[in-house]
């Protein structure tokens, strides 16, 4: 049975995910929690190695079937691998990405719809995050974030595939609106890290209750 607290961040490219996720782990080791932080793809030696598949540039020809498989793939090792046993332990895991970005990027993006949660659910066998974060952001002004030479194979997709990502994150958080917290990705650094606070912290207290 799941002890700890199983969080997660979501959003386009260049939303600022990375720096909330570092904010939010210090938040929580200062108040005493024990916190593990981890990625998607990656967070275990099979995972990152798929993870560099996946996100070369040069890989241009990999049909989305593939990539969707490969994403569950990784997924499923990184769960039964670091998720999990974090979990048990009672730990507090917050993820950069999980289920969610399948189901927008592969599910809406690559129009693969369904199969894509169906091959998820087998991956994450039950696993699934107690709160979202969703930092919404537009998808042009997220790829202007990030230099152009820097960018990956899915960081470097055409507008039409980013809008359509967009929407399916939009109707993930209609669909889970109790786990999926949208947040304006829009502000300043403080004013996205104090409304993480705001949600998180009912969470922390219900899961733990001592704290």
């Amino acid at each position: 049975m799941k002890k700890g607290l199983f969080v997660t961040l979501e959003g386009p490219d260049g939303s600022g995910k990375s720096t909330q996720l570092t904010l939010l782990y210090d938040f929580l080791k200062e108040r005493g929690y024990d916190a593990v932080v981890t990625r998607e793809p990656g967070g275990t030696v099979i995972s990152e190695k798929i993870r560099d598949l996946l996100l070369d540039k040069r890989h241009s020809e990999m049909d989305g079937r593939t990539e969707a498989l490969l994403y569950a793939a990784a997924r499923a090792q990184h769960v039964v691998e670091v998720i999990k046993p974090a979990l048990a332990r009672g730990e507090v895991v917050i993820c950069d990405r999980f289920i969610d970005s399948s189901i927008a990027y592969q599910g809406y993006g690559r129009k693969l719809g369904g199969d894509v949660n169906i091959i998820n659910e087998f991956a994450v066998a039950g696993c699934i995050p107690d709160i979202t974060f969703l930092f919404r952001l537009d998808p042009e002004v997220g790829k202007s974030r990030i230099d152009e030479k820097n960018r990956d194979r899915l960081e470097s997709e055409k507008t039409e595939f980013y809008a359509e990502v967009l929407r399916g994150y939009s109707e993930l958080e209609t669909i889970y609106k109790s786990r999926i917290i949208g947040i304006d990705a829009g502000g300043s650094v403080e004013e996205i890290h104090n409304m993480v606070i705001k949600h998180i912290e009912p969470a922390l207290k219900e899961k733990y209750d001592v704290k």
